[in-house]
């Protein structure tokens, strides 16, 4: 039976002091304020019964400073075309490589080599049954990003008030990171083939992409109240929820990622760890930015190239929904990357829940209106309820 309105109350309210206590901390990745809230998290779950412990991991602060510098190898490309083209080619496509590397979660060798090393903080916590032959593992952030200028809304909601259709059209996010990584390409070509105003402009690109990346750089971090305290939330509402009623058949671990907004460093650390020893039957649920309405299940992910996931776990996720009443969006993508990818590309099924105002946008994403007052805490609240019943599921069905 479904829980109504009176019965999930208190759930609702622990979600709302959650959300208002850790949004006042500054946590841009690895930093102290980070730190903080993952030892504050732990003890939240011990404090509910749960087993917890904080998980320091080698990581970087932000993905500003590597994909500046490299930003900045193509510019120096431009400026070196007229002198060697060779030279500037071979730069510039070092340059474009390095960073669709970096941004799609590859070897990232660029800033292994160059960005100084510290520690993000993951929050690891176990449930269910130690015995069972399935893994679930539920996945959100506590760590927040930067702001920047390039995050302004106002001109996608401009064409949302002017152009509505565009936007009910429109199935995938934008591409943001393909003008990072065509700039220097421009370079390239046009140093190859003498054009030197294709030089010109892809030089100026980089430049402007240089610009971006230190605006975002230099700014403390936004409360991150929906972006991704929502997901914390939610996912301390899932181990309330399966300490209270204990699943038999599947053996659940909760991970809150440090370092997510450096281009998921937390999880990845995790991955290093962990992923090895997972059976063959591990599912991932992904809570990320759970509060701005509506919640869709992304149907794939990719910053360069899309890849989608696993159909029968989407399925199985939207068939959930469905059983508890929980509208539910599908056929939606995003360019942009998630903790997500880190499982999809160690071969891992994954459902990323995300949310979405009625213009299918995130709103105050990246801002520092991203405060407590504009969560929809009753999506937070169904989110934390999908994500329990697909763990149950998960337990009872032989079929997956």
């Amino acid at each position: 039976m479904t829980a109504g309105p009176s019965d999930r109350e208190p759930q609702r309210r622990q979600i709302s002091q959650l959300i208002v206590e850790y949004s006042a901390i500054d946590r841009l990745p690895t930093s102290a304020g980070e730190r903080t809230v993952a030892h504050c998290l732990m003890a939240r779950l011990r404090d509910c019964g749960v087993p917890a412990q904080v998980e320091p991991v080698p990581a970087t602060g932000s993905f500003a400073r590597p994909i500046g510098l490299l930003c900045g190898v193509g510019v120096a490309a431009g400026a070196l075309a007229g002198v060697n083209r060779w030279i500037a080619v071979a730069l510039a496509v070092l340059a474009a490589a390095a960073i669709a590397d970096d941004v799609s979660g590859g070897r990232r060798w660029f800033r292994r080599l160059v960005i100084p090393h510290r520690l993000a903080h993951n929050v690891v916590a176990r449930l269910g049954d130690p015995d069972a032959e399935r893994t679930v593992v539920v996945l959100a952030h506590h760590d927040a990003a930067p702001s920047g200028v390039i995050f302004d809304q106002r001109p996608l909601r401009w064409i949302a008030r002017r152009r509505p259709a565009l936007l009910d059209k429109a199935k995938t996010s934008p591409p943001t990171w393909w003008p990072v990584i065509g700039a220097p390409l421009a370079v390239a070509v046009g140093a190859a083939f003498d054009a030197t105003w294709l030089v010109l402009a892809g030089a100026v690109l980089c430049a402007l992409n240089v610009l971006v990346m230190i605006d975002i750089g230099r700014r403390p971090s936004v409360p991150g109240a929906n972006d991704n305290l929502s997901g914390v939330a939610a996912l301390v509402g899932v181990a309330r929820a399966i300490r209270a009623r204990p699943v038999q058949g599947v053996r659940v671990i909760l991970l809150s990622a440090g370092a997510e907004e450096a281009l998921q460093e937390g999880i990845r650390g995790f991955a290093r760890s962990y992923f090895a020893g997972f059976p063959e039957q591990t599912w991932f649920v992904n809570l990320e930015t759970v509060g701005s309405g509506r919640l869709a299940l992304l149907e794939g992910e990719g910053p360069v190239v899309m890849h989608d996931y696993d159909v029968a776990f989407k399925d199985l996720a939207s068939e959930c929904a469905h059983e508890l009443g929980i509208a539910l969006t599908r056929g939606l993508r995003s360019r942009n990357s998630t903790d997500s990818e880190v499982p999809r590309r160690h071969g891992f099924p994954v459902a990323t829940i995300v949310s979405l105002d009625h213009h299918k946008l995130i709103p105050h994403y990246h801002l520092n209106s991203d405060t407590h007052e504009y969560v929809d805490v009753i999506c937070v609240d169904d989110s934390a309820r999908l994500a329990e019943a697909i763990i149950r599921r998960l337990g009872t069905s032989r079929s997956m």
